[in-house]
């Protein structure tokens, strides 16, 4: 049988400056950008503990959920709604551990379910405000870019003699 001292694990230290010191708490984490502009894009943009989860557009409590980027949700009470009907980018998914996260723009799985955000449903929010259908905006921009090209190709074409 072998003794205690051979069963613990043997750590070496780091070579170099940090090996024995960590960052401060308030020290800038290079990722925090990019989880805050994840966060914005997901819509995670409820109202931050301490406060209360009360939107600030129409004044009525939503239920707020912690999001894996570290920011808050503020999602619709009480309302399951299957995820086909929910826009893209609208369909929060909740884990076991009661963390909220963004199903994005995929097509949901068949039969599922998911939660809307608060700001879908606010009445003090107009659907341009809301900008439910991102993904159709896109696609919109982008049809219109290359019918504006098509367009300048085909007058384009028409302006120049023939050299051939």
């Amino acid at each position: 049988m072998a003794d205690a001292h051979e069963r613990e694990p043997h750590l070496f230290p780091l070579p170099g400056p940090d090996s024995s010191r960590q960052s401060p708490a308030d020290a800038a984490r290079p990722w925090e950008g990019v989880d805050r502009t994840q966060a914005a894009h997901d819509g995670a943009t409820g109202p931050e503990p301490p406060a209360p989860p009360v939107c600030p557009h129409c004044g009525l409590t939503g239920e707020r959920r912690l999001t894996y980027t570290g920011r808050h949700v503020l999602l619709e009470p009480l309302l399951t709604v299957p995820a086909h009907l929910v826009p893209g980018g609208h369909r929060w998914y909740v884990d076991a551990d009661g963390r909220a996260w963004n199903g994005g723009l995929g097509e949901p799985p068949p039969g599922s379910a998911c939660r809307i955000p608060h700001r879908l449903a606010c009445p003090g929010l107009s659907l341009d405000d809301i900008e439910p259908w991102r993904w159709l905006a896109a696609v919109r921009a982008e049809n219109t870019r290359r019918a504006t090209r098509r367009a300048c190709e085909d007058d384009f074409r028409g302006t120049l003699p023939d050299a051939g």
